[in-house]
């Protein structure tokens, strides 16, 4: 043989290989007269049978990995009533197996590129596709890219009704950059389609929509399609595929065009409303087209989903609420209407219809049951159903919610005074999971409200030198620090956040009322502060602290509006005591006492407000 290699050179020389080679061909030879050459083969390579017939007729043959099996036992009478290729019969000499065994072993003890090669010289010896595909798929494995092509053309020819043969051909025609070649060997494959040219464009726009070089596809399917967009042959579908690989190349406005023109000659196509309202800016423009056309197709169950999707995304939840319902009402098993339908209960606080939907998709098993199973652990906790939401909470068991579900078990062990099992709750969350800030945050929040304050502070440390550019690590530490009265390290933290994320107006807040609190730097102060309001204007904590810091300026009468405006939108513990104490310095105290008092009864525990009502109420 022409090829050599270290494998040849062992089978070929040596006295022992030559006497194991002798023998196994004795053997061969034997056992061609008495079973089929299938066997034989899988006796010596070990591998799925590829020959079965009598003595010396490959009949048939079909590659062992990668390709399919499927059609190894197939016979000539089969393949012929449905058109295709029949085998061809091939003897079996001594040197076209040893060949093919060569080939085998090759591949097997990975000398890819020597596979390939003997697989091709087989390819073009005996002609037969499976032998062919073979190659075809080593030369791709060998990453020997001009065989590979080459193998593929010969697939093609000895068997053209082979999709497969085709898809490779035309992937590696497109990989090699030989867009004519492959525009003019898809155009006939066009030409031959008859009636079906529109669905054959469809199933070749499909194949290429995953290779990387969009502008090549878009290259290739404008010269495919340039037929069948004149007036005497103006298919729909080739505007749908025009449109779809401008789409790809985020040529949107040659794609809105060619995408109209298609629903111009098909206009009930729900393929290509649903194409053209992706293309359309999400907005009162895609829901009013979805809208209309839903007004004449009641029945399109894609477009009315498509459209409840809008109307969600346009935070129209009560509408998209209805349209999910009617989706539900005709396909009622629908995981993903079902999940729908309860995620937008929950948001509009519908938690009779939320928990029977989510229940409902949960038990059907399919899709992301980890969320739902979250969400039913806050219809519980709502509920004050605690025991039920725990076991919602630990049932999350992997996915973006996993973390939180913990955060929450642990906050409900909270409410029912089990502080011990909470802190276990997030410590045997953390393990393995050491990285995850969500989890440090949440043992240092618990650590936090039970006054252990070092601890706290030292657990966000820990996590920080981990991740030190994590803003929500950088914030909480901050925070921990201000406990400790340790303002530098404060300080610094939240202005890394601020460099990090200068839309953070929690950073700034933070800052100027820490420094408003503690009464320096008060004009620094405002100038934080005013920029958080910039960000988020009515933010009832944000306004607390322009309050605070207007009273420390000795500006009383401003600050009590502000505090009032506060208040108003949210009745937080901190809020009354800061409104009750500018009270009570211009000598409203009645109106101070009755605030705190209120405030009392819904915050007993609160360290600041308990403060203040002792520093004014002894």
């Amino acid at each position: 043989m022409k090829t050599r290699s270290k494998l040849t050179d062992e089978l070929m020389s040596g006295q022992t290989t030559i006497c194991v080679w002798r023998a196994m061909q004795r053997t061969l030879s034997q056992a061609k007269q008495v079973i089929g050459s299938a066997v034989m083969v899988a006796l010596f390579v070990g591998s799925t049978p590829v020959m079965a017939a009598s003595a010396n007729v490959i009949e048939p043959m079909s590659a062992s990995e990668p390709a399919d099996m499927s059609d190894a036992d197939e016979t000539d009478a089969a393949r012929k009533l449905r058109g295709e290729a029949q085998w061809p019969k091939i003897a079996l000499t001594d040197k076209l197996l040893y060949e093919f065994l060569l080939a085998e072993i090759a591949g097997q003890r990975g000398e890819s590129a020597l596979s390939s090669t003997l697989y091709f010289d087989l390819a073009k010896n005996t002609r037969d596709p499976r032998i062919v595909r073979r190659a075809t798929e080593i030369a791709l494995y060998a990453r020997k890219y001009p065989t590979a092509l080459e193998a593929a053309r010969m697939w093609v020819a000895v068997d053209p009704q082979d999709k497969k043969a085709q898809q490779m051909f035309s992937t590696l025609l497109m990989a090699s950059g030989r867009v004519d070649e492959l525009a003019e060997n898809l155009s006939r494959e066009l030409n031959d389609a008859g009636v079906r040219k529109g669905e054959l464009l469809l199933e070749k726009q499909r194949v290429f929509a995953s290779y990387p070089d969009k502008a090549a596809v878009k290259n290739l399917f404008e010269k495919l399609t340039r037929p069948y967009i004149a007036a005497s042959a103006d298919l729909p579908e080739a505007h749908w595929v025009r449109a779809k690989v401008a789409q790809a190349v985020n040529d949107k406005t040659s794609a809105l065009r060619e995408v109209e023109q298609a629903l111009v000659l098909r206009p009930a196509w729900e393929e290509a409303v649903l194409l053209k309202a992706s293309l359309l800016t999400s907005g009162d423009a895609q829901r009013d087209f979805l809208k209309q056309y839903l007004a004449s197709h009641r029945e399109s169950q894609a477009v009315r989903l498509a459209y409840a999707r809008a109307l969600v995304a346009g935070a129209q939840y009560d509408a998209a609420r209805d349209e999910f319902k009617t989706l539900l009402k005709r396909t009622p098993d629908s995981p993903d209407v079902l999940y729908a339908v309860g995620v937008l209960s929950l948001q509009l606080n519908d938690m009779t219809t939320a928990e029977k939907n989510l229940e409902k998709f949960v038990a059907i098993g399919q899709g992301d049951v980890n969320s739902a199973r979250f969400y039913l652990g806050q219809i519980d906790e709502r509920a004050e159903r605690y025991d039920e939401a725990l076991v919602w909470y630990r049932s999350v068991v992997s996915g973006d919610q996993k973390s939180a579900a913990h955060v929450r078990a642990a906050q409900v062990l909270v409410r029912q005074k089990k502080f011990d099992e909470a802190h276990e709750e997030i410590a045997i969350a953390r393990v393995g999971a050491e990285d995850d800030s969500r989890l440090a945050i949440a043992e240092a929040q618990l650590l936090r409200e039970r006054g252990r304050h070092q601890e706290a502070y030292d657990v966000l440390k820990t996590a920080l030198t981990a991740q030190t550019e994590d803003p929500d690590l950088l914030y909480e530490t901050a925070m921990a620090a201000e406990k400790m009265n340790d303002v530098v390290v404060m300080e610094q933290h939240l202005r890394r956040v601020i460099e990090l994320k200068p839309d953070d107006a929690l950073a700034y807040n933070a800052l100027g009322y820490s420094l408003a609190d503690r009464n320096i730097r008060l004009p620094e102060a405002m100038q934080l502060i005013d920029k958080a309001l910039a960000i988020t204007p009515d933010d009832p904590f944000i306004l607390d602290s322009k309050g605070w810091v207007l009273f420390r300026l000795g500006k009383p009468q401003e600050a009590l509006l502000m505090l009032k405006k506060s208040y108003a939108i949210r009745q937080d513990a901190e809020i009354a005591a800061h409104l009750g104490e500018v009270l009570w310095s211009i000598g409203q105290r009645e109106e101070a006492l009755k605030i705190w008092r209120e405030a009392k009864k819904i915050y007993p525990d609160n360290e600041v407000l308990i403060g203040v009502m002792k520093k004014f109420v002894p």
